[in-house]
């Protein structure tokens, strides 16, 4: 069903408007995707912050050209949608990729714009394994914990050893 010019303008400046607000964007093939498995995964990506749109790639790669990305478009193969969010930059790309290993086959990461530069889909694959902010955080709380754990374990050895 063809699209008339002004929802194509719609789409595109949708889109452009997200774009320009967007910390990080993923591009997602899907083939043979359920409407059942689309409201699922847009639900779970939306929990995360993430933002979920279908639309024909010549808009998409409208959108992108008034962004102003570095680098080139990586090859979007099939139907595409893209994935954005404004808050963790690394969330569209986990999210695509955790639905990716559920649904194989189906869903994949195709590329993306992380830090405003085009990504192809082996990077973001890269990028969607960095584990959450919060996650990161506590890791970092960890190692600095690390070495007051091991002062105090020792202090209470010599304790006990004094006390014998």
């Amino acid at each position: 069903m063809a699209i008339s010019k002004d929802k194509k303008r719609e789409i595109v400046a949708k889109l452009t408007a997200a774009f320009k607000e967007a910390s990080s964007i993923a591009f997602v093939g899907f083939t043979k995707f359920t409407v059942a498995d689309a409201s699922r995964v847009r639900g779970e990506l939306s929990k995360a912050g993430v933002q979920y749109f279908v639309a024909k790639k010549t808009l998409i790669l409208r959108a992108l050209k008034e962004g102003g990305y570095q680098g080139e478009v990586p090859a979007l193969p099939g139907e595409v949608a893209v994935a954005w969010t404004t808050e963790d930059s690394t969330a569209p790309a986990r999210g695509v990729h955790e639905h990716s290993k559920k649904l194989k086959g189906i869903l994949s990461l195709l590329g993306g714009v992380f830090e405003g530069s085009f990504l192809d889909a082996t990077k973001m694959t890269e990028i969607a394994t960095i584990p959450p902010m919060i996650v990161l955080r506590g890791m970092f709380v960890n190692v600095i914990n690390s070495p007051i754990q091991g002062f105090v374990t020792a202090l209470d050895k010599i304790r006990e050893k004094k006390a014998a």
